[in-house]
């Protein structure tokens, strides 16, 4: 019985053969039929067209049971299978965008920084009556300038707009434009509330908040703009030539030197010089500065540990200043400089305000007998209590920003104002 299967097994061998011998027959037929189609394909295909897959899985004609040889495998190289990719469509190219109409340049703020000079052939030469000065009671910069003009004598000199302390939305008839800033009094208008239509109303002016003597304008921002300045901060104080109609300078530093010493043949106090030219000074003036700068730092903290280490710094310099006024009267030495004016400026605002507003209250002037008496030195100066509203100062900080005081709610503070006219005794350290 194997046998007869071995036997039928032998049988079956040669058909198999037969049969592949028979395919390969066929191929061999057809192969010949491909290449012609595939040699007449040829010249319509582009060069970089990949080579057909059907061809790579066809044996060899000659050798129908071998594999296939490497040569033949050739075609499908790293190259051409890159080619053989399709290729992400190319993004279409933005249409070009006309070119806008050439319009005027505008002014940008930095070039506000024209001077006043003694010189009588200068730009703007120095004169009685020409020059107005555009400030706030709220603006801690305005306030610095104010105070040298009032040491000075110049307020018949340099006339003066005190603009409102709270800020408004300066094109509210505008879509989109949500610029605020500075406006003037309007001593017949209507209380209005902070930019979130709540809080207050505040007054249409406060008192000594005039309205625009030059072009009755509604914000400082028109006034910028008429002089031809569209891109900058419209910032205060400002300087104004009124000969000219065009802003001299809207940088404080340069207002506070120019009041100093270049309307001397005006100024009822010509003999004071607030910029004497002495290291102490100077070093001083860096003092101040950093002292504002970490004051503001604290305040607009967003995380704990930022807040907690600017706080510290607050706290050094607060008490190096408290250490120098223990042993002179002034930062300098027993004479009053710009650096003095700077700091009294702070200082005035700090328990009102920033204690609450920048959260700086771990320590207080009411609470700190040197400083309270420094800044009643300061207070009780010619001009100086006249530049000092406290009320407005407060009103600004509280309903300027909605986003930081929804509802504008002015804190009643602790009558630090009325502290300040009480007697001292520092001129006694000279």
């Amino acid at each position: 019985k194997e046998e007869i299967e071995e036997k039928e097994e032998k049988t079956e061998e040669p058909v198999e053969e037969v049969s592949k011998e028979e395919e390969t027959k066929e191929e061999e037929v057809e192969e010949p039929k491909e290449e012609i189609e595939e040699k007449q394909e040829k010249p319509e295909e582009p060069e970089t067209e990949a080579v057909p897959e059907e061809k790579k899985e066809d044996p060899a004609p000659e050798e129908p049971e071998k594999e296939p040889q490497v040569e033949e495998e050739e075609p499908v190289k790293e190259e051409e299978i890159k080619v053989e990719e399709p290729e992400p469509e190319p993004e279409p190219e933005p249409e070009p965008e006309p070119e806008p109409e050439p319009e005027p340049e505008p002014v940008p703020k930095e070039q506000w920084r024209e001077l006043v000079s003694k010189d009588k052939e200068s730009a703007f030469p120095a004169e009685s009556g020409r020059y107005h000065l555009f400030a706030s009671y709220a603006c801690p910069w305005s306030h610095r300038a104010l105070i040298v003009r009032a040491l000075k004598g110049l307020e018949g000199v340099v006339s003066t707009t005190m603009l409102h302390p709270t800020w408004r939305q300066t094109r509210p008839d505008e879509d989109g434009d949500e610029h605020r800033g500075w406006v003037f009094g309007n001593p017949e208008g209507e209380a209005f509330p902070n930019t979130y239509g709540v809080g207050g109303p505040f007054p249409a002016a406060f008192p000594g908040n005039d309205p625009d003597p030059i072009y009755n304008s509604f914000s400082i921002r028109d006034l910028y703009e008429k002089a031809g300045d569209t891109t900058g901060k419209f910032t205060i104080p400002m300087l104004w030539d009124k000969e000219k109609n065009t802003i001299v300078n809207n940088e404080s530093s340069d207002i506070m030197k120019m009041f100093n010493s270049e309307f001397d043949d005006y100024a009822g106090h010509k003999e004071l010089n607030l910029f004497p030219s002495i290291p102490e000074v100077e070093s001083a003036d860096e003092l101040v500065f950093a002292f504002n700068n970490v004051i503001h730092k604290a305040g607009f903290a967003t995380a704990q540990d930022v807040y907690d280490k600017e706080m510290d710094e607050v706290t050094r310099i607060y008490d190096e200043f408290a250490a120098t006024l223990e042993k002179q009267r002034f930062l300098s030495g027993n004479s009053i400089s710009e650096a003095d004016i700077r700091l009294f400026v702070t200082l005035f605002r700090f328990d009102e305000v920033y204690a609450f507003y920048f959260k700086t209250n771990a320590r207080l002037v009411l609470l700190t007998p040197v400083l309270l008496d420094y800044c009643r030195d300061i207070y009780q100066m010619h001009g100086v209590s006249d530049t000092c509203d406290m009320e407005q100062i407060k009103t600004h900080f509280f309903s300027s920003h909605a986003e930081l005081n929804t509802f504008s709610i002015v804190p009643r503070g602790l009558g630090f104002v009325n502290k300040l006219k009480e007697p001292h005794d520092r001129a006694s350290m000279e």
